[in-house]
Parts: C-alpha cells; structure tokens; sequence
C-alpha cells in the first residue's frame, strides 16, 4: 500500500514542481486552471471518451498469451494490447486529450517532441483530427532511426523539425519544444508525451493514460474473475504507459508492479538509460526527479536501443513510487530485448515495440519462477513496425560477431547464451 506522502500541490513527495523561467509560469498557471476546469466538465469527458472508443479503438484487448505463456511454464500472461489502438501505441490517448484541451483554450497550433516518433505521430493524427497546425521536434539521431514515423507525421500534415543540438535524441527535442513554446505560448499548446515536465504535465499525461489500467481491471474481472494481476510489468523511458497501467492497482497490496528501464549495453554512464542504476535527484525539464548526471552535476549522455527509452530523467511520480518502494524498477540489456522481440513474434505472432519488448524480457525472467495459476500482465505499449530495421541491424551485427567468435573460437554471443535461458535451450 502506498504511504501518505506530503501532497503539496503540483508535487509527488519531494519530486515534481514547477523549475521553469519566469516566462513559463504565467502559461502553466493558465494550462493547470484550464486542465482543472475542463477534466471535470462531463461535455469534455463525453467527447474525449468518444474519440478514444470510436476514433482510437478503445478498449484495448486484454489478450492471453497461450503459447507464450506454455513457452515459460505455463504461468498465465495476459498481454494489453495498446499495440492496436491507431497510430499504433498508447500515445493517441494522451495526445487526443490534449489536443481537446487545446481546442477548448482556443490555441490553434500545437507543438511536440518525439522520441521513437510514437508520439509525435499521435499529436499529428490528433491536430490533423481536430484542424490544428501541428510543428513536431525530433532528435537527428531518433530522425535516421525512425525515418517510418518522419514519413507518416509528415503525412499527416505536420512540419518535423530536425534537432542538431546536444545528444540529438529526446532529450533535445524537448529542449527545442520548450524554446517555440515559451515564444509562441498565445497561440500554441505544447503536448509533451509523458509524465516529466513541470506541473500540470505530469498528473494530467497520467489522468489521460489511466485508462489503460482502468480497462484492465475490468477485463481482468471479466476474463479471469478477479480485477487484479498478480505481477504487472511495463517499460519506463518517462512513463507514461506503465504509470497509466498501475494507477488501477497501487492500493493492491496483491499485486507486485515492476517498471523496466533500459539496460543498453553496460553500467556505466552513457552506455545505458536507468535512471535507479545511477541517477540522482535533479532537476530536469521544469521537474524534480531521478536524473543520470556525471559527478558536476551536467546531464549524462545515456543510450538504449529503444528510441522511446533514451532519456535521463524519469517522471517525478515513478521517483515517489520507488522511494516509497511500491513499485520496483529493473534494467533490461539492449540483448534481452531484441531476444524477446524475436519470443514474443515467435510465440505469438506479434512484433513488440522495442520499448514493450523490454517488459517482456523482465516478465520472462519471473515466469519459470510463478506457478501456472499466477497471472501476469504486460502492457505491450506499441507496436514493433517501427523497430524492423532497428532489429535487422542488430541481429546483422550479432551474426558477424558470432561468426567472428567461432572463426577464433571466442565465446558464444551473449544473445545467444540469453536465448537458451528463455527457452530452456537450442531450438
């Protein structure tokens, strides 16, 4: 159960808060009252519902993984498939809310920064839905990677703005977002994509994504008999899809929440994304939260496989809930990954997001250990159209260096040795 924090307002605990210019503050004193006021109007909720069930395809299904879950002894693993909302992944809910929430403060344009492009894809549906001008910030680096997702918000009407600063990775293009918007806030709403920034962000991008866990308990009762999961895994990069998807369940005391942050390749500064494997409370993009930063204090440089996880700050909900030790927060390596990438397609027939895939790694690891009449949910939080050509380069790589290894005789490949533990052997 969680404690009872000191709930001042716009803060979780010690983290959150407003640390914006002085620019900033009138803006976000007009978007907490304007969110405030409509979140509570039923017009609002009807037409946001709406659009979420016939325009987005809510609800999601909450599907049993047979063959996966007869794959890892037959623990019970029920996947929730916001892989199959449009746009592909649970962006569209939050950014669908948003985009009303502009309509109704009369701002004519919005703008976003994307990471894996997810969510810039989703604002630039929403504003094309809505007649909305929509401008998408997108690091350069996260550009070559997700060159798919450019396409398709550019498709959409949307102008992409390539970011050449810094890491050019997600970090960056929020920076960028932050700049248009402090220049252009009379006519312009900015959509950030998760659970960071400064108050309002982090509680209305929750409120809009509790849906996912909302659903589930339901289906959950519907489909199992009881409204709650024994384990319930999800990817943290901000967190806006895992905080979406526990928000139903932090008053179980039941069930065990892990969030999986990405490992990447090592431990050290720069080589991984796991802001509880050496971050510290900092401040980040207008928040207080767990950042990876070096020993002066300048934000790290970090990496992950998953463009969608590549960022040095978490949201300042997740630092309360590991403070408090409510939820649990792991690593995964870029090579777990991509291995249940390839589990998941195998077993099931579906391409995960790289992002999602790394919470069916970390639910791989506890499934021999549950016994079948355990239930398992992982929120499969995108689809993996976006991720082919990541994964290609990666197994291109992985076969020249185990074709190196056998011409020396070098130890097997790490993702190989992986594989066999999650299926118990050569296939």
């Amino acid at each position: 159960m969680r404690k009872k924090s000191d709930q001042r307002p716009g803060y979780f605990g010690p983290y959150g808060g407003r640390f914006v210019p002085e620019t900033l503050m009138a803006p976000l004193d007009e978007l907490a009252r304007s969110y405030d006021k409509v979140s509570r109007q039923r017009k609002f909720q009807r037409r946001l519902k709406d659009l979420l069930t016939n325009y987005a395809g809510r609800p999601t299904p909450l599907y049993f993984a047979e063959k996966l879950s007869s794959a890892l002894g037959g623990v019970r693993i029920l996947l929730k498939r916001e892989d199959l909302l449009h746009t592909g992944a649970h962006k569209i809910n939050n950014a669908i809310g948003q985009a009303l929430l502009a309509q109704s403060m009369g701002k004519e344009r919005v703008i976003a920064e994307t990471g894996a492009g997810q969510h810039g894809v989703a604002t630039a549906t929403a504003a094309a839905l809505l007649g909305q001008t929509c401008t998408v910030y997108m690091g350069e680096v996260d550009m070559r990677r997700q060159h798919l997702n450019v396409e398709r918000m550019r498709l959409l009407g949307a102008e992409v703005i390539q970011v050449d600063s810094g890491s050019r990775t997600l970090k960056d293009a929020i920076n960028e977002a932050l700049r248009d918007w402090v220049t252009n806030v009379r006519t312009t709403h900015y959509v950030l994509g998760s659970v960071l920034g400064p108050d309002p962000y982090p509680r209305m991008v929750r409120d809009f994504q509790k849906v996912i866990g909302q659903e589930t308990r339901r289906q959950l009762r519907k489909q199992v008999g009881q409204d709650w999961p024994h384990l319930a895994v999800a990817c943290v990069g901000g967190g806006s899809n895992s905080i979406g998807l526990f928000s139903a369940f932090l008053e179980e005391s039941r069930t065990r929440l892990i969030g999986v942050e990405a490992g990447g390749f090592g431990q050290d500064l720069g080589e991984h994304a796991a802001r509880f494997q050496g971050g510290r409370p900092g401040v980040l993009h207008g928040t207080k939260t767990m950042v990876l930063q070096d020993r002066h204090g300048q934000i790290a440089t970090t990496h992950s496989i998953s463009a969608g996880l590549d960022y040095p700050a978490i949201g300042p909900e997740h630092a309360l809930l590991h403070e408090e030790g409510r939820v649990e927060y792991t690593a995964v390596s870029d090579v777990e990954a991509i291995e249940a990438f390839h589990l998941l397609a195998a077993t099931e027939g579906i391409l995960p997001a790289l992002e999602s895939a790394h919470a069916i790694a970390e639910a791989v690891k506890h499934a021999r250990h549950l016994s079948p009449k355990k239930i398992v949910v992982i929120n499969l939080s995108g689809r993996g159209d976006k991720d082919v050509e990541s994964v290609l380069d990666f197994d291109a790589d992985k076969n020249k260096s185990e074709s190196k290894s056998r011409e020396t005789g070098a130890d097997r490949h790490p993702a190989e040795t992986w594989k066999n533990v999650v299926w118990g052997g050569d296939r």
